[in-house]
């Protein structure tokens, strides 16, 4: 039983499940029936825009196609339907392993545009020679059921529609989509969630994150946890949301400018929170305005807390199998005061007891102990690592740990405050009561890999870097304006091994009109990011007087870490007309 996610109702739709993103292939109104007919008019036409479409998705990176018939078709167009959809199937599957074409309920066998709200005979045929099928979302009640009766052992492969706008969706979507998420666990199929945008879109209160989280909380009830993380090694997480009102590179802000890039968006955490104490009051979000470790976003915990207790909230809950190397993890804190942040960790073992480890914040080392030590199978002091380019308000935490035959199930931070006075008085056995003090404190990203994997980038001679469609145009006061796609790669081929490009550019005075005995300070410009081997440089100003320019590709490797700017590779251009 899968989850799925359509995004709302943009010019441009993406479908999501899990990680794979497919495009929407829709044809609808006046327009969209003449295309039908140009695209149906042979069996080789079907075939040949079926092959475009796959190579279209091959090139681009993404993993299929949402097919929306949306228009009437003649009847005897419908062999010709059929073998358009069973040949992009066929080649999806040939050039982008395990990648999907979903059918959308709409067109039926006989040509007609009959939404029929389940899978029967009239939508079958298509659903045989696709991964599956969207089923339109006005459905009722016993329709999960009886769709599985015809799907068979497919059943999981009919994905019920639940529209989050509510319009004519069983359970009224909004704040009750949760209404139809049970009904479609309980009958065995799986779900396809049309907008979750509403949120954003319709302003909802108090404000969009707290808003975002409870919906997502209704998901998360009804059908638990679909997906567990940490699985593999190396795991990180800036807990970026793919766009923000700045960009950080190891706590240093390298941009102030408002942006959006969903495919920067790093792991989520789940964000469900379990305190000792309802004295407590802490709230847990995703911040995007607080200056970040890395990327646009950070988790931030605010709010007062008493002295004597800790507070707890669920990062993460992963099956990450842990072999006979220590696993080494790394964060980032940044906290006011008397706030102290640290992590727990849960391992779990077929054969073995449960344990529970905590990786405190700094500190007094004997305090922390005695606080936690009956909280906790194991207390673990981090070593705190300082690295010149960050910014002196982040501490930086590393520690290892050697757990063999073990599972790491569950990540939570831990917000607690340490003062002598408060432990003076356990120790006297005396009872004292407290009055919750402000607390503040930022996590800016987690690290989890092996010792043996560590972040080696190769030299920058080892990548070729090229500048393709370049094109000058003037601009004013005597500038030049840039048009460019950057495009590079490692001799080897290994670039699967970086995830991520953070993109620069300097550009050098022409040294014959600069002001003598000036030293010549060349200071980076960050321009965006790449989550592939190509940027596209768009209207770079480059002012009258400037001789050369060069292009910095940073890259980022699975842990996190980043290639300092003098060593990445980088292209060098001459300014036309300079």
């Amino acid at each position: 039983m899968e989850l799925r996610l359509v995004t709302s109702s943009f010019s441009i739709e993406l479908y999501f499940i899990y990680y794979k993103v497919l495009g929407t292939f829709i044809m609808e109104w006046d327009e969209g029936k003449f295309l039908a007919n140009k695209l149906l008019s042979s069996k080789d036409s079907a075939k040949m825009y079926a092959e475009r479409l796959s190579e279209l998705a091959a090139a681009l990176g993404f993993d299929g196609w949402l097919v929306n018939m949306e228009v009437s078709v003649d009847v005897g167009q419908i062999p010709n339907l059929e073998e358009f959809v069973s040949h992009l199937t066929q080649s999806m599957h040939s050039l982008v392993p395990e990648s999907l074409v979903i059918w959308y309920d709409s067109v039926t066998v006989d040509g007609k545009l009959n939404w029929q709200d389940q899978l029967n005979e009239k939508n079958k045929p298509f659903f045989d020679i696709s991964d599956g099928i969207f089923v339109n979302y006005t459905w009722q009640e016993n329709y999960p059921k009886q769709s599985a009766e015809v799907a068979g052992y497919r059943k999981f492969d009919v994905y019920m529609g639940i529209d989050v706008f509510g319009r004519n969706t069983y359970g009224g979507g909004q704040w009750t989509t949760n209404l139809a998420l049970d009904v479609i666990k309980r009958d065995n199929v799986s779900a396809a969630i049309f907008a979750p945008g509403w949120v954003y879109e319709t302003k909802q209160l108090p404000d969009f994150q707290t808003a975002q989280n409870r919906w997502w909380g209704l998901v998360e009830r009804s059908w638990d946890i679909s997906q567990n993380y940490p699985l593999t090694l190396p795991f990180y997480s800036n807990f970026d949301q793919g766009h923000g009102y700045h960009i950080s590179v190891d706590g240093k802000q390298i941009s102030q400018t408002p942006w959006n890039n969903i495919s920067s968006q790093s792991f989520q955490p789940l964000l469900e929170f379990f305190g000792e104490s309802t004295a407590g009051n802490l709230e847990v979000v995703v911040d995007l305005k607080e200056q970040s470790y890395n990327g646009g976003g950070n988790l931030t915990f605010n709010g007062t807390l008493d002295d004597d207790i800790h507070f707890s909230a669920r990062l993460f809950e992963g099956k990450l199998q842990l072999a006979d190397s220590p696993v080494h993890f790394t964060f980032s804190v940044k906290s006011n005061g008397s706030s102290l942040l640290g992590l727990s960790l849960e391992f779990t073992s077929a054969v073995r007891k449960q344990k529970s480890v905590l990786l405190a914040s700094w500190g007094d080392s004997l305090m922390t102990m005695t606080r936690f030590v009956r909280h906790f199978d194991n207390v673990i002091m981090p070593r705190r690592v300082t690295k010149l380019e960050t910014e002196p308000s982040w501490v930086i935490l590393e520690s290892s740990i050697a757990m063999e035959g073990y599972m790491l199930t569950k990540i939570h931070a831990v917000c607690y405050k340490l003062r002598p006075e408060v432990h003076k008085s356990e120790r006297q056995g005396k009872t004292m009561a407290f009055s919750p003090t402000e607390y503040h404190a930022v996590l800016g990203h987690l690290a989890i890999d092996s010792r043996t994997q560590n972040s080696n980038f190769p030299p920058s001679t080892s990548w070729l870097v090229d500048g393709n469609y370049i094109e000058w145009s003037s601009g004013s006061h005597g500038s030049r304006k840039l048009n460019v796609k950057l495009v590079w790669k490692l001799k080897d081929g290994k670039t699967h091994l970086f995830p991520k490009y953070y993109i620069y550019v300097k550009k050098q005075p022409n040294l014959s009109i600069a002001e003598p005995n000036r030293s010549l300070q060349l200071v980076q410009e960050y321009l965006g990011v790449a989550e592939v081997e190509a940027f596209y440089v768009s209207d770079l100003v480059v002012s009258s007087g400037t001789s050369r320019i060069k292009f910095i590709i940073q890259v980022c490797s699975l842990d996190g870490a980043f290639q300092k700017l003098e060593e990445s590779p980088s292209l060098d251009l001459d300014v036309q007309g300079s």
